[in-house]
């Protein structure tokens, strides 16, 4: 089908993207608020050392673990029908969060809340495939989704520093209730519903099986990040692969799966999930460095700190909103290789920050980090999503997703784990002679521990931690910038059989369309 015969969005399909960017941006903010609040809320909560890790870590085990049956569960009942009832469980759940009084109830409250993203994040993506039939203006909305979610986790730190310095702990939570509000009124009037055909029932058993193959894998890699690869990260990676199986071969035995595997044998579709999976494992541990680099070395405030990411999330929607329209000239691979081939130069930049006066250099070495992001964001997105038959759109958008929460986890546990080994490696020569073995621990265990430790030791220990962590970024970004200029080369070899966005439709996705057809 040519371009122009396909019907092109108008002013309500724009305005329903807006509606649809609002809660994407609630769901990025969601998972970085909680950084600043969570000192209030241990001091009002008082969980244990656990029990923080599973305040800060069940939002996103469930998002992980639920976005498949979520995206499936959407093409069969409905995607602006589960949007809005995501949406409304979303915000109820939000109160209970703000107005939890022990610490069990808050988990159980974050727990609810991943589940209720889980249905948000597929329902908008693939809402916006069916808003968007022409492949340029998909690729523009889809752009704008993209970045919407980046926007929202560097806005978290700063909206959770204002609403704090005004507020109680839990007004962190309440910006969903306006949110919620919103969608509820304005997506009837807005987005259009889509469900697809004859789609079948939902598969409980397929169901259990995704959630035992993704949870314990995420669970694992979260782990090795915190306490390094033990026999429980093995053991919940063996479960998790097992599991992994014997999903795929039930998919392959139902008439109507809860994942059409035969998705991955379109080319497009695998590469593109393929640069969206190892391109966001350097984007998760560089995050994760960055901000500690800003708030422990650079010694920001948490409210400045988020300040000063502004330019690095301007240049990721520069670059999400931009190779799209640059796609409409140039194949999407080279699009895809360039701006990793920039992305490598960030992280070259950031190889070389040091500890005292590097801010510049953090800047716009992350800049161009998420240059790359905001690239393989938008266009891997869209080269995913448009591979895929429309009333699929929706498992692959929650493949999409899930790619992109493992390749953040993953680079979390790799790079996080590397550099923590440069900077123990290093704090652990610079201790004095007869320092107390607890004090060795706690400056071992980090910077943020060595600044508690700090003044026990003598003057000048302290900036020694600092190079150390400082040391740590330096390598974790060198293996990063090998990382991504290998998968520069590899998108651009993966990637060489798609053509400009809006040409010739690919013969493999008409072929996967006749399969679907004659499997229905």
């Amino acid at each position: 089908m040519s371009t122009s015969t396909v019907h092109r969005a108008g002013p309500r399909e724009w305005a329903g993207l807006a509606v649809l960017a609002l809660p994407t941006v609630l769901l990025g903010l969601d998972v970085t608020v909680l950084y600043l609040a969570l000192p209030s809320l241990a001091e009002d909560l008082r969980p244990s050392s656990t029990q923080t890790l599973w305040i800060m870590d069940a939002y996103g085990f469930l998002i992980a673990g639920f976005l498949i049956t979520m995206g499936t569960l959407g093409d069969r009942i409905g995607r602006r029908k589960l949007l809005m009832i995501g949406g409304a469980a979303f915000g109820a759940v939000s109160v209970v969060a703000a107005c939890s009084g022990s610490t069990e109830l808050l988990i159980a409250a974050r727990a609810a809340l991943g589940i209720a993203g889980a249905s948000l994040m597929p329902s908008t993506l693939a809402l916006i495939s069916n808003m968007f039939a022409d492949p340029r203006q998909r690729s523009v909305a889809i752009g704008v989704w993209a970045t919407c979610f980046a926007l929202g986790m560097a806005l978290g730190p700063v909206v959770g520093g204002v609403m704090l310095a005004r507020f109680w702990w839990g007004s962190a939570f309440l910006l969903a209730v306006p949110v919620a509000i919103v969608l509820l009124v304005a997506a009837p009037l807005l987005i259009p519903e889509y469900r697809a055909p004859r789609s079948g029932r939902l598969d409980l058993p397929s169901v259990v099986l995704s959630l035992v193959a993704i949870l314990p894998v995420i669970y694992a890699v979260k782990r090795v990040a915190k306490d390094g690869p033990g026999a429980a990260t093995i053991g919940a990676v063996v479960i998790g692969l097992v599991s992994a199986v014997l999903f795929v071969r039930r998919q392959d035995r139902l008439a109507s799966p809860l994942l059409d595997v035969r998705l991955f044998t379109d080319r497009t579709f695998s590469a593109a999930l393929s640069v969206l999976l190892v391109g966001l494992v350097g984007v998760g541990g560089s995050m994760l460095l960055i901000t500690q680099q800003l708030q422990l070395v650079e010694e920001l405030p948490p409210v400045e700190a988020g300040l000063w990411m502004g330019p690095p999330a301007l240049m990721m929607f520069v670059a999400a909103i931009g190779a799209p329209l640059v796609a409409r000239r140039v194949p999407p691979g080279i699009v895809v290789a360039v701006t990793l081939a920039l992305s490598t130069l960030g992280y070259l930049l950031l190889a070389q920050v040091d500890a005292t006066g590097g801010l510049a250099r953090i800047v716009i070495g992350f800049g161009l980090v998420y240059l790359g992001l905001g690239a393989i964001a938008a266009l891997g997105t869209d080269l995913v999503v448009g591979a895929a038959p429309p009333e699929k759109a929706g498992s692959a958008a929650a493949m999409s997703e899930t790619v992109q929460e493992l390749g953040l986890a993953l680079g979390v546990a790799v790079l996080g784990s590397l550099a923590s080994a440069v900077y123990r490696g290093r704090i652990a020569d610079d201790l004095p002679a007869g320092t107390p073995a607890e004090v060795a621990e706690a400056a071992g265990d980090g910077l943020a521990g060595a600044a508690s430790a700090a003044d026990l030791m003598p003057d000048g220990w302290f900036d020694q931690a600092r190079e150390a962590a400082t040391a740590g970024l330096n390598v974790a970004m060198l293996v990063a910038a090998v990382g991504t200029l290998v998968l520069s080369l590899l998108s651009a070899l993966a990637l060489r059989h798609i053509g400009v966005i809006g040409g010739a439709p690919d013969a493999e996705k008409a072929t996967l369309e006749e399969q679907t057809g004659a499997r229905r």
